[in-house]
């Protein structure tokens, strides 16, 4: 990207080691302080923001006043400012998040990378929060029902992980059982969130569930992990006329290849397996599959449901979220919670997806 032609406002700030987040992280995160935060690295607003669609950090579509500093930025000139959480990621690990997105880009992989701003830098701070800047990318979601879409997506994906698995994370965390199940397990049952009348049903049946996903994980043997993109469904996917590109690697962890796969299959058992054939057939084109990973989809599906109660929970004082799941703190989440884990229970007991 270009220096933009006016100086700065306010001189760069270093990026610094995440602070201790506020009760209420975003209290402060103003619209005026979005616009500082990026007048402070010469990209100058025009006054239009647009709120996108993020939870766990915050992100902006913000239009800039002056067009010929953001020449090399597709029209109309706005970008994308992400704020990120305060307190979830370490500044080396957010970087080591930019690193792997610019790698992938220099591969001509169809992903989009943090800009490079006037001060060097991917990751800037302003205020009590640092943030990064992406050029706008426009698409759809993709046709998953469509079998030539789901084979030009394991392609990609194939094209990730062959890039993946050239080197490993140094700072970013692993995607296991001890992270993303027993960890949110133990930490919900201290919580509050449960019943108190559900919450030995609720134990019992996690327990269950995570000693079905250790034999899932025996049944697959030892599993090499690469780096993913680690929530790879179909939000994350942007499709235009060219094909997909990838956005939000936010959640970018080391960790078995079928993460990265098994959140594009829906439908019955016949279905996914239909799906994941196709998926394949793609991906092998550029990376090499472990029919072993096939035991852990089913695995993987149950974590992420225990992580994702534990998410919610960790994030309640945070107003957007009572506003976006007020189903959440309530008994009849918890009993459809525990009635779906009896069932990930039956289902890591069948035999792995086969694709034909």
């Amino acid at each position: 990207m270009k220096p933009p032609k006016k100086p700065a406002a306010r001189p760069a700030a270093k990026a610094a080691a995440a602070p201790t987040p506020p009760r209420t992280p975003y209290a402060t995160l103003t619209p005026d302080l979005v616009l500082d935060a990026l007048d402070s690295i010469g990209l100058r607003g025009d006054g239009r923001l647009l709120a996108l669609n993020s939870f766990e950090n915050r992100v902006y579509q913000v239009w800039l006043e002056d067009a010929d500093a953001a020449a090399e930025l597709p029209a109309p000139a706005s970008v994308v400012a992400k704020f990120y959480r305060p307190g979830r990621w370490t500044e080396p690990q957010i970087l080591e998040e930019h690193s792997f997105v610019a790698e992938l880009a220099a591969r001509e992989i169809p992903v989009v990378p943090p800009l490079v701003l006037q001060n060097s830098q991917t990751l800037c701070a302003f205020g009590d929060f640092r943030f990064a800047v992406f050029p706008r990318r426009g698409g759809r979601a993709p046709e998953l029902e469509d079998r030539d879409t789901l084979k030009w997506m394991g392609r990609f994906i194939g094209r990730i992980h062959a890039t993946g698995a050239a080197r490993n994370f140094r700072a970013r965390p692993a995607l296991d059982i001890t992270s993303f199940g027993t960890e949110p397990r133990d930490w919900l049952l201290k919580s509050g969130f449960i019943p108190e009348d559900l919450l030995a049903s609720w134990r019992s049946v996690a327990d269950q569930a995570l000693q079905s996903v250790a034999h899932c994980y025996e049944r697959a043997g030892r599993i090499k992990p690469i780096r993913l993109h680690g929530d790879c469904h179909a939000g994350n996917v942007l499709w235009t006329d060219d094909g997909p590109h990838f956005v939000d690697f936010d959640d970018a962890r080391s960790g078995p290849a079928i993460q990265d796969l098994w959140m594009l299959l829906s439908g019955d058992r016949e279905a996914m397996a239909l799906q994941l054939g196709d998926v394949l057939e793609g991906y092998r084109d550029f990376h090499d599959f472990d029919r072993r990973e096939l035991h852990l989809v089913e695995a993987l599906r149950t974590l992420r449901l225990i992580h994702y109660s534990a998410w919610i929970a960790r994030r309640w004082d945070d107003p957007a979220f009572p506003a976006a799941f007020p189903w959440f703190n309530t008994p009849r989440y918890w009993q459809d919670r525990i009635l779906e884990l009896k069932e990930q229970i039956a289902l890591m007991d069948e035999p792995a997806l086969t694709p034909p």
